[in-house]
């Protein structure tokens, strides 16, 4: 067929075209004809090494494709005669000609392209001129072709010949005009260029050049529709936006860098969710979630995939068409089957927290909307594990790494930006260092930790910066001022974060050799991501750095609090693990008992309590109080610890235990004697009948400085007999604690701390008013009629499990007996030296299963109490004739 196409001219395809009598023949011949070339040039029938008969081939084929062109503009474009298929499968076979790999002249060698274009010329550049010639000879028929023949286009303007280009991309303007006409919009032409060109581009197509003709070319199509003008605009900016997303994703997924990948594909899923394509979202959210598989990131994945499922609703209707993939389901269905691979990858990933918070959206679907209890209780023994997961399994901290890329030798999604990254399960900074290094070969490592100058950030080399940051602890709301157990608050610690500090020490002033503290400042950076930690990624970009400067005074504060949070977390993990070495505890103590190279707070004594330094610094003196009292607190904390840490030591080591307690009691007299008592509850077993399993952690939550700021009551301690009171005593500066809502309850107490200005005075209350283990009962409570009596026990067999605690106007207002530099102490009574007497053991045992603090004045005020609160129980049990006076009175005691 080449053979005999290539000795026909002209007046032979005349000829033969006069044969066809019908013009229903000559159009299946036409057709046929394109379908068979078409067919020819994709399946390649020379070997693609024979280039010879394939430029023979494509130059008898073009001949034959312009000349049945010409015959199609005499015959079938009018009105009347138009074949819209006739049309159709032309532009198709003459994009799929100008589009084949044999014709892509830049994949070849100078010296092959040179003898190509000398014997052959560029057929490309012949056949898009054609097409273009015919697209404007189209009419009104253009809008048949739209959005149909967009993509096709697209591939033709995308080659890579400068003049082919600019002749034919101002088909895209012509085609923006036709629909505007015809709908008043281009939706349909948008839409398709955006879905066709994601495919294009992600397939080798296009290029920086190609993006700036684009559009140089709309705009100043544009410039003389002044109807258009805004439209275009904005349609050029998209696709601008789009093209550069696109050519940095195509960048990266040659490279091994699997983080690069990752963080185009969030870039072009975030652009398609704000443009609302969600088909194009969708798409690229699963190639976000296969790259997180690969790499074992089974967290990030289940975010992923939360993203698809948020989409959805629990509705029995039939999915959106981009949900094909998925099958004939419905919403319901596809977000059931989600969410079950979804809480498969967050107990992989052990964030059972999520995993829990998902089957409780299951639960609820099957308990009140399908009423499926066989899956409901399937759904709840699993969430049952992951509950017995969160507090029975170790799950290790993460570290997180701040890392800058700077230099002009980044792609822009890099260039000049800081990221947070969250590290893996014990993974070092070194290893994650010379990870990051093996991404980028050519780039220097920055040893400092500051932020690089313009010379190093317009350099046209690339330079990394990697150090650790600190996680910023925030508390949900819901575990706020409540007792929290360490194995809940301490997955917030790492995760759902979003801030994250640096603190570099300087000095500042003159330096005492002897005394380091004095100079000690501390420039702290404060880094704040756009999302979220964990999320999509294991990392995201630090937008807001603020910094800040810590003072001398208010390192060694933060430092207190570190070490006193420290001390108190660690017997409450001894106390509730029996089975933990005991080295950590040893080093702990000991390092802060006999502190044989920082000298432990002496050191502060010396830089800060002086008589100089509160001339220089008046407007310290709170800070200084403060200080005074951590200092006092860490006494009664190291006592627990020391007290612990005898029951659990080897004889081999009782020596060493002797020596620390030898230096703890030296510690204590001298603390004590300059500022004042501070006293625990025993720290020996608790009396509680729940398994140590479900003991309520020790503290509240955590010390810190912004919650240790919020609460309102005063500090008691004892000084020391031959001590005189001062306003420069630790008791004329008012501490206050973050205390449990509910976990402290009474309706007076009777040592009320009254501060002055020289005086700290315990004085006894008038009216000594009792308290049940969790409700207020006051005298006048005593009087109130059966009725009430009834429901307020009601209320206690509630409160009593949850710690809830009504307020009324007859209760006075409650002041607890902590300073705000110790956490609160759950489950035990804390005592305050010479403020009340010792309850009885009943007392202790039912206090220790409430978690309040009572405060009493005499047993007789005590005994009255239970007699009210025995009394409640009989007159509910009176009117029950099974239940007998005494049998009443023995639950009531059991119950508290």
């Amino acid at each position: 067929m080449t053979a005999i196409l290539s000795q026909m001219d002209d007046r032979h395809y005349n000829t033969y075209i006069e044969t066809f009598a019908g013009t229903s023949d000559l159009v299946d011949f036409l057709m046929e004809s394109f379908l068979l070339f078409k067919d020819l040039i994709g399946k390649h029938v020379y070997p693609s090494d024979w280039m010879a008969m394939i430029m023979v081939q494509n130059r008898v084929f073009l001949r034959a494709i312009n000349t049945y062109a010409d015959t199609m503009n005499q015959k079938f474009l009018n009105n009347d005669d138009f074949e819209v298929q006739l049309w159709n499968n032309y532009f198709h076979l003459a994009v799929a000609f100008i589009t084949q790999e044999s014709l892509q002249l830049q994949h070849f060698s100078p010296t092959k392209r040179n003898k190509i274009l000398a014997k052959y010329g560029d057929m490309r550049r012949l056949i898009g001129f054609a097409i273009r010639d015919i697209w404007y000879k189209l009419g009104s028929h253009k809008i048949c072709f739209i959005p149909g023949m967009v993509g096709p286009i697209l591939e033709m303007t995308l080659i890579p010949e400068e003049e082919l280009r600019r002749a034919t991309i101002p088909i895209f303007f012509d085609m923006i005009t036709c629909e505007y006409a015809h709908s008043g919009n281009f939706q349909k032409f948008e839409n398709e260029i955006i879905l066709k060109l994601d495919h294009e581009v992600e397939g080798g197509g296009g290029d920086e050049r190609y993006m700036e003709l684009l559009e140089t070319i709309l705009l100043d199509c544009a410039a003389e529709k002044p109807t258009l003008r805004p439209q275009v605009q904005h349609f050029v900016a998209l696709v601008k936006g789009l093209l550069i997303r696109l050519l940095d994703y195509r960048t990266v997924m040659s490279d091994d860098s699997r983080n690069n990948r990752m963080s185009c594909t969030v870039n072009l899923l975030n652009f398609y969710k704000d443009i609302n394509r969600e088909g194009m979202y969708i798409r690229y959210l699963y190639k976000l979630r296969d790259l997180h598989l690969e790499g074992e990131n089974y967290t990030e994945a289940a975010y992923t995939l939360l993203l698809h499922s948020r989409l959805l609703k629990w509705l029995d209707e039939t999915c959106n068409p981009q949900f094909e993939s998925h099958g004939s389901q419905t919403q319901r269905q596809l977000k059931e089957t989600l969410y079950d691979t979804i809480i498969d990858y967050f107990d992989k990933g052990k964030m059972w927290e999520e995993a829990i918070t998902l089957c409780k959206e299951l639960a609820e679907q099957y308990e009140n909307e399908i009423f499926d209890y066989e899956l409901l209780s399937k759904r709840l023994e699993k969430q049952a594990k992951f509950y017995e997961n969160i507090m029975k399994i170790l799950r290790p901290k993460p570290d997180y790494f701040a890392v800058g890329y700077y230099g002009q030798g980044y792609p822009p999604f890099l260039r000049n930006k800081v990221f947070i990254h969250r590290g893996k399960e014990y993974e070092r900074r070194e290893d994650f260092q010379n990870q990051l290094m093996s991404q980028f070969p050519s780039a220097v490592r920055l040893n400092i930790t500051t932020m690089p100058g313009d010379d190093i950030k317009n350099s046209p080399l690339q330079y990394i910066q990697c150090f650790t940051v600190q996680p910023v602890l925030e508390i949900p709301p819901r575990l706020k001022n409540k007792p929290v157990p360490d194995q809940i608050i301490n997955f917030y610690k790492s995760n759902y974060v979003q801030r994250f500090h640096y603190s570099r020490p300087v000095r500042k002033g003159p330096v005492d050799p002897n005394n380091e503290f004095v100079s000690m400042w501390i420039e702290r950076t404060t880094f704040t991501t756009v999302y979220k930690l964990p999320g999509i990624l294991r990392w995201f970009e630090a937008t807001d750095l603020k910094h800040t400067t810590l003072s001398p005074l208010e390192n060694a504060i933060e430092t207190m609090e570190s070490t006193n949070e420290k001390i108190l977390t660690m017997i409450n993990q001894y106390q509730a693990d029996w089975t933990l070495p005991i080295n950590p505890l040893s080093m702990l103590l000991n390092g802060i008992v006999d502190p044989a190279v920082m000298g432990g707070f002496a050191k502060y004594e010396k830089a800060f309590f002086t008589e100089e330094y509160n001339q220089q610094h008046p407007e310290d003196r709170d800070k200084l109080l403060r200080l005074k009292d951590l200092i006092a607190w860490q006494i009664p904390l190291l006592g627990g610890g020391i007290s612990l840490h005898g029951k659990r030591v080897m004889d081999d080591l009782r020596p060493f235990h002797e020596r620390m307690e030898e230096c703890f009691k030296q510690l204590k007299k001298k603390v004590e004697k300059e500022y004042g008592v501070r006293e625990l509850p025993d720290l020996d077993e608790r009396k509680s009948t729940r398994p140590r399993s479900m003991l309520r952690s020790i503290r509240q939550s955590i010390i810190s400085i912004s919650s240790l700021q919020g609460s309102e009551c005063g500090t008691p301690t004892k000084l020391h007999a031959d001590r005189d009171l001062t306003p420069e005593s630790p008791t004329s500066w008012t501490s206050t604690l973050p205390r449990s809502s509910g976990s402290l309850s009474a309706s007076a107490v009777e040592g009320v701390m009254l501060v002055g200005d020289s005086e700290v005075k315990l004085r006894k209350s008038k009216k000594k008013k009792k308290r049940s283990s969790m409700i207020f009962i006051t005298e006048e409570r005593e009087k109130m009629n059966t009725l009430d009596c009834k429901r307020l026990s009601k209320k206690q067999e509630f409160r009593s499990d949850t710690n809830l605690s009504e307020p009324n106007e007859g209760n006075v207002l409650l002041t607890n007996a902590n300073s705000r530099s110790l956490p609160a102490i759950t489950g035990l009574s804390l005592a305050v030296v010479g403020g009340a007497e010792e309850v009885d053991s009943a007392r202790v045992k039912r206090d220790s299963k409430s978690i309040s603090v009572c405060v009493t004045s005499d047993r007789t005020a005590d005994r009255r109490s239970r007699g009210v609160i025995n009394l409640l129980f009989k007159s509910k049990s009176s009117k029950s004739d099974d239940v007998k006076p005494s049998d009443s009175a023995k639950d009531s005691a059991n119950h508290f």
